[in-house]
């Protein structure tokens, strides 16, 4: 009876000390992770926000003459400075390929990735991100050359299309072409620009990408208004920033950035006038810009994080038109991207 009595309590200690080994060495691999996820402090301690761009697309993330990054996606990167670090300009910009933008993201080289991305349901899951809105609702569509014959999608049998590797176009156009019995030849590259000079060069007969993405490549032909875009859309292509998984307090703040912008343009609070809406007596106008609430020290941040994005980058609609809108050279519609309002999909939580 001693024996087994002394038996069982050693195996109780051994089994006891592998448990509270393993509880430990849990712990410490906690801690890094814990660290790594506190997105918002660690922008906040270097000073400055590291955003992930596009190697160069007009409208959405592009260099300027001067290097001065500019489009829509950067738009949306300043704007999250201004709610952080009080300054739209604390940003340094990556520019990544389609293949690279997730490794940089997973591995912390940048805080956020603003690259005209798509929102599916593995990225979302399965690669350990989080995507925090719709910045642009887009759709796959083909580019060809006008003197081709080629006026539809439908006409396509039997040709070569260049795309960009590691994307959901690649996916997309080989679901589409399958479903509708349509041979073809497809022909990828790494880069956008790879993909476009070979298009330019002949090497294939069209170009597909995103819409938005051909108004903006079509621009770097050598006679851009001898290509046209073909009407059909074959896919969904929800555009938006990205975040790391298991930091909910980052994924609110750039959350909520984009739902400022478009509660903003809804509230008709823009850059030109947010100093005077201040002084608003419209309840939903004061709790956005801070003056009533403290919806801002709730994520984190202080009174004045959504009048600064206004004041320094402009609400949804002044980004758009900026960057893509009618007095640009992409001159693109907004569709689908208009307030609900008016007939679009965007649409802003209650701020309150």
């Amino acid at each position: 009876m001693n024996r087994l009595s002394h038996t069982y309590r050693l195996r109780w200690g051994l089994a006891s000390a592998f448990l509270l080994a393993l509880a430990a060495g849990m712990a410490m691999m906690a801690v890094p992770f814990a660290a790594k996820a506190d997105t918002l402090e660690d922008v906040q301690n270097r000073g400055t926000l590291r955003c992930g761009v596009s190697q160069g697309l007009p409208g959405f993330s592009n260099p300027d003459d001067r290097g001065r990054w500019t489009g829509m996606d950067v738009d949306f990167c300043r704007a999250l400075a201004a709610a952080v670090l009080g300054n739209a300009d604390k940003v340094s910009f990556t520019p990544l390929s389609a293949k690279d933008r997730f490794t940089a993201l997973q591995s912390g080289d940048i805080d956020i990735l603003s690259r005209n991305t798509t929102w599916t349901a593995q990225r979302d899951s399965r690669l350990g991100f989080d995507f925090v809105g719709i910045l642009f609702y887009d759709g796959q569509a083909f580019m060809a050359r006008k003197r081709s014959g080629v006026r539809s999608v439908k006409d396509l049998n039997g040709a070569s299309v260049c795309a960009n590797a590691g994307t959901t176009t690649e996916l997309n156009a080989a679901d589409y072409f399958r479903t509708n019995n349509i041979d073809y030849e497809m022909v990828t590259f790494e880069k956008s620009d790879e993909a476009v000079a070979a298009y330019n060069a002949g090497r294939c007969d069209v170009y597909t990408t995103d819409a938005s993405g051909l108004y903006a490549q079509r621009l770097k032909l050598a006679k851009p208004d001898a290509h046209m875009i073909l009407p059909e859309t074959i896919s969904k292509e929800p555009l938006g920033p990205v975040v790391r998984q298991n930091d909910a307090v980052w994924a609110d703040i750039a959350r909520w950035t984009l739902f400022a912008m478009i509660a903003a343009e809804e509230m008709e609070v823009s850059s030109k006038n947010v100093f005077r809406e201040t002084r608003s007596k419209n309840p939903g106008v004061r709790r956005l810009l801070g003056e009533e609430n403290a919806i801002g020290e709730d994520l984190g941040l202080d009174r004045q994080w959504a009048y600064r994005i206004i004041r320094q980058v402009g609400n949804y609609g002044e980004v758009f038109e900026r960057n893509l809108g009618a007095k640009t050279p992409l001159k693109i519609a907004r569709g689908l991207n208009k307030l609900w309002t008016e007939g679009g999909l965007h649409y802003a939580p209650p701020i309150r």
